[in-house]
């Protein structure tokens, strides 16, 4: 269990972003992978004009936050996450944990839990 890599995925609002990053980053997690992201779950879209003709938006931006974990534990991250994001409205997001099987850094060539240290 000392090897054990945990990936999450945060897929949340975009205006969360800097409250969650901030969050993270008091307990300990330094590295994280950003992409901005279309979804939508229960919300099914917006509608908005255009030219003043009704268009429905099927898909809304969201954020999606990746990260790698050993150190920190997963419910910690998971706990951090929801007490920042949790609003009680529809939209607030998912979270998503897999285990991964390993983690190679490019560069050095190590793997396991030394690929993801935050050591320079």
């Amino acid at each position: 269990m000392e090897d054990k890599i945990t990936k999450i995925d945060i897929i949340t609002r975009k205006d969360k972003f800097d409250a969650l990053k901030d969050a993270l980053n008091n307990i300990g997690i330094t590295g994280m992978t950003v992409t901005q992201v279309l979804g939508c779950g229960v919300q099914k879209g917006d509608t908005q004009y255009y030219r003043g003709v009704p268009m429905e938006l099927k898909l809304l931006p969201k954020v999606k936050i990746e990260i790698v974990v050993c150190e920190v534990p997963v419910d910690l991250v998971v706990k951090t996450a929801q007490d920042v994001l949790r609003t009680g409205e529809i939209g607030d997001g998912k979270i998503f944990i897999y285990e991964l099987a390993n983690a190679i850094k490019i560069r050095t060539g190590e793997e396991g839990r030394a690929a993801i240290a935050d050591e320079r």
